[in-house]
């Protein structure tokens, strides 16, 4: 069975309507196709960091956006923010357009793997529900690249069940950053952030 950290998907193309309702009782809705991270429902952890980031800045980057769950109800929800989104996976790239459209708002979506769509941008903030499947070579560079595209006192906030995968990303973020700290923690789930911190000189 094919992960879905891929350029392109060879699953016979199906959809499915999911249905998101934040605590604040506001409902949005997505197109979900085959091929993509959470077919037919909007899995446990992205509703975990939707709810529980600690939004600060302007510019938040949700990195492998799939079809479009975090960075388009953020932007729905705080429609100051400047919301841009990537993916590697065309099909997810598509669906994320057909999604902010539906949700009628504003974000800029591009395709790519890593921060390729980014080469020349930094961010205050960068989400993601790390395509662990994908390997942890593939998650260490996904780290590595954020610190190097974040603004100083940016963080990367990252969602992960702890027991499967999550702790290595833990240390990852620790070891790349120099801190880490669990943001949230839900039935196994953490939101783990680290902030890039100005090195100065001292004289």
């Amino acid at each position: 069975m094919e992960h879905y950290y891929v350029e392109k998907p060879k699953s016979e193309l199906r959809v499915k309507t999911a249905t998101l309702k934040l605590k604040n009782g506001r409902v949005y809705q997505f197109q979900t196709p085959s091929g993509v991270f959470s077919f037919g429902e909007i899995d446990k952890a992205t509703r975990i960091l939707i709810e529980h980031c600690e939004l600060h800045g302007k510019k938040v980057l949700d990195l492998g956006c799939g079809y479009g769950v975090i960075g388009i109800v953020l932007k729905a929800e705080y429609p100051d923010l400047e919301v841009c989104m990537s993916d590697i996976n065309e099909r997810a790239v598509e669906f994320a357009k057909i999604n902010a459209r539906k949700n009628n708002v504003d974000v800029v979506i591009r395709l790519g793997a890593f921060f390729e769509p980014w080469k020349d941008e930094k961010f205050d903030l960068v989400l993601m529900n790390p395509p662990l499947a994908a390997g942890k070579s593939v998650v260490l560079r996904l780290i590595r690249e954020t610190f190097e595209h974040l603004n100083d006192g940016g963080s990367l906030q990252v969602v992960a069940y702890h027991n499967k995968g999550g702790s290595y990303v833990k240390r990852a973020m620790e070891e790349i950053f120099g801190n880490v700290e669990d943001l949230y923690k839900e039935g196994g789930i953490r939101i783990y952030k680290s902030v890039k911190v100005t090195r100065s000189c001292s004289s």
